[in-house]
């Protein structure tokens, strides 16, 4: 039987978790531009987390999900 192995930071993966899903209930509740904010914010989290996991999927989607949020709120 293999043994389970944790990757390192698993903490700040939880709490980039917990941001993203606070940030679409509030984009549920159409709290416009605070999910976008949120969005960004839990977005740049997980950014970090795949720098230090080195998850190049990671790092990508999130990076443009960011610059998906920054250019709604420029041209809104």
């Amino acid at each position: 039987m293999t043994d389970i192995v944790e990757k390192p930071y698993q903490w700040l993966s939880w709490f980039a978790s917990i941001a993203l899903i606070t940030s679409a209930i509030l984009a549920a509740f159409n709290l416009y531009p605070y999910y976008s904010y949120g969005f960004m914010a839990s977005n740049g989290l997980w950014i970090l987390v795949g720098i230090l996991w080195k998850e190049k999927s990671l790092i990508f989607m999130n990076t443009f999900l960011t610059l998906i949020y920054i250019v709604g709120l420029w041209f809104k």
